[in-house]
């Protein structure tokens, strides 16, 4: 008896063991199904949907006006996706916008960005072609505002358009400087993209101190500079804003990898790393805003 007894207990373990095994193995083939038919939802910010009552927030963009660049003798101006998605972003976001240069009127786009140049480099940035192909909005880089017709006081944010322009126009471009580090001061939001950010190696705060002194800002990366003269095959820019901010002390410059979507807000300051940050830096611009 006592050994059919054991042989009874060890057929019931066994069929229970066998009972957890089957039964472990549907729950894992359920949580696999499960995973495998995961519903995800995204809701996006109904930016442009306010009251009509409300007043429109103003952001100020800041473009270079063209110049020729000293080393390779082109025709040089600002980015055009550097103002073309900042502006998308900032306009379904249901701001006003206003574009400035230093000297007022025309404004142009440098070669390789405009997406009907021969080159091809930027040939796929379909929202400046969109931009560029509405004649209402290209008038708007004809009759840009001159920068010391500016009232500053009239603006809830200001964005400096990068390019290659500005490695020449901005740098220090004592105008500019002084506009930059007074909105600063005001607390309101204040963003540079790309090579405009060349300002930040030399702009000083009313106390005297560098306005990035103990800030985390990007810029141009050396490693985009490289990419960019060897694919052309020559040196473009007459120096390196990376270069430059590392021999500042107390000061963070921080890049990612070459030409990652990358903008950092430190404070009320707002900076991207290049022409592919307009639009993160932009909607940084936009959160503060609406923090405000």
């Amino acid at each position: 008896m006592k050994s059919f007894s054991n042989l009874v207990l060890i057929l019931i373990l066994g069929m229970t063991s066998f009972s957890c095994q089957s039964q472990n193995q549907s729950s894992s083939l359920k949580n696999k199904s499960m995973e495998k038919n995961k519903i995800k939802e995204k809701v996006g910010h109904a930016y442009g949907h306010t009251n009509a009552n409300d007043k429109k927030k103003k952001v100020l963009m800041i473009a270079s006006n063209p110049s020729v660049s000293k080393q390779t003798g082109w025709p040089i101006g600002c980015w055009a996706a550097e103002l073309t998605h900042p502006y998308k972003e900032f306009t379904e976001a249901g701001l006003e916008v206003t574009i400035a240069s230093l000297k007022g009127g025309k404004i142009e786009f440098d070669g390789y960005s405009d997406p009907r140049d021969a080159s091809g480099y930027s040939a796929s940035d379909i929202i400046s072609m969109g931009f560029i192909n509405s004649p209402n909005l290209m008038t708007l880089t004809e009759t840009t505002k001159k920068l010391s017709k500016v009232n500053p006081h009239d603006y809830d944010a200001i964005f400096l358009v990068g390019g290659q322009a500005p490695m020449y126009t901005f740098k220090n471009n004592k105008e500019l400087m002084t506009f930059f580090a007074n909105f600063y001061e005001t607390g309101k939001p204040t963003a540079a993209v790309c090579h405009s950010t060349t300002i930040l190696t030399d702009t000083k705060l009313s106390n005297g101190k560098l306005l990035v002194e103990g800030k985390k800002w990007t810029g141009f990366a050396n490693s985009e500079e490289d990419f960019a003269d060897q694919a052309v095959g020559q040196k473009i820019q007459p120096y390196r804003i990376e270069d430059n901010a590392k021999k500042l002390s107390n000061t963070h410059f921080i890049v990612q990898p070459a030409f990652t979507p990358y903008a950092i807000q430190d404070g009320n300051l707002i900076t991207g790393q290049q022409q592919n940050s307009g639009t993160v830096a932009a909607q940084l611009v936009i959160e503060a805003l609406i923090e405000k």
